[in-house]
């Protein structure tokens, strides 16, 4: 009989009963011995730890505020400084006019305390190509950048608790060619981020800020996004958000915007990111955009 690769022969054992009995008291004398010492050797000796990958069961992944329309309410933290870039398409039509921009959106953030950072961020390089009946015309300059800083105002504890955040931008009159602005701009915004239900978190942001139309002339607007995330893992992060500008420009209507992308962290300090949308009302907005990005973060004023 062979029953789960285990061969008994019942007769054998009866003719050599004693024989078998004397074995098997040896063979359980022996394997205490084993037992006892293995026990002795263990608590005489400390025990070894597994060694485990640096990005196992470890919840400081990083937190950009790219992509989509909101920022984050969050602060990356003392001593930190990250990197938040890509590369973004536009494309606007008029008429018998179309428009390409390529540009360059860059955030350093600079940790300063467990509430505070410090914000550099701007278009950077910009490249722009007009079409109309005319032919192309190529324009190729730097946009303004911002300086401001972000305050963590609570962190977030559950669903009946989320982050809330500050945010304040000032931005000089710089910049080169086409993409110069003539006075210094600037908005306040605050931001939250809603934990809501398992794997979903919702992101709201509303400013007020001071903005230069294409004509130079400056006006006040109203700052409005949020953004819809989806936890599908640890790792990626699919999302839908909105923003909303009123007014656009001086004297115009208000523009509205909406984009889908998708976040995947392939280390705990680096962020790639897609998104696309297009504006659906108003003016100024592109139809539509496409922009990747990518998000590091780095631990070197710490050490």
């Amino acid at each position: 009989m062979n029953i789960q690769g285990v061969r008994l022969w019942p007769s054998t054992i009866r003719r050599n009963a004693p024989a078998v009995l004397l074995q098997a008291v040896l063979a359980l004398t022996l394997a205490n011995s084993c037992r006892i010492a293995a026990w002795a050797q263990s608590t005489s000796e400390p025990q070894r730890k597994v060694p485990q990958l640096a990005d196992q069961n470890d919840d400081d992944t990083i937190k950009a505020d790219r992509p989509g329309v909101s920022d984050g309410s969050t602060v990356i933290g003392a001593r930190r400084l990250q990197i938040e870039s890509g590369v973004q398409l536009e494309y606007r039509r008029s008429g018998q006019t179309r428009q390409h921009l390529l540009f360059v959106p860059a955030l350093l953030r600079i940790g300063i305390s467990k509430h505070w950072e410090a914000r550099i961020e701007g278009n950077t390089f910009n490249s722009e190509n007009d079409f109309d009946v005319t032919g192309r015309t190529h324009h190729v300059g730097f946009a303004p950048l911002s300086v401001g800083v972000k305050y963590q105002i609570q962190e977030s504890k559950g669903a009946r608790h989320p982050s809330l955040g500050a945010i304040v931008r000032l931005a000089p009159a710089y910049g080169t060619s086409d993409f110069r602005t003539h006075h210094a701009t600037g908005d306040l915004r605050l931001a939250g981020d809603w934990d809501f239900a398992p794997k979903f978190s919702l992101n709201p942001s509303f400013g007020v800020g001071v903005n230069e139309d294409r004509q130079g002339h400056t006006f006040v607007s109203t700052e409005t996004a949020a953004t819809l995330s989806y936890s599908a893992s640890k790792r990626l992060t699919p999302f839908i958000d909105f923003g909303l500008l009123a007014p656009e420009e001086r004297n115009g209507k208000s523009a509205f915007i909406v984009d889908i992308g998708v976040a995947y962290i392939i280390r705990r300090n680096i962020q790639l990111d897609a998104s696309a949308g297009k504006g659906v009302h108003g003016n100024t907005l592109p139809h539509p955009f496409l922009s990747f990005g990518i998000s590091y973060r780095s631990d070197v004023l710490r050490r």
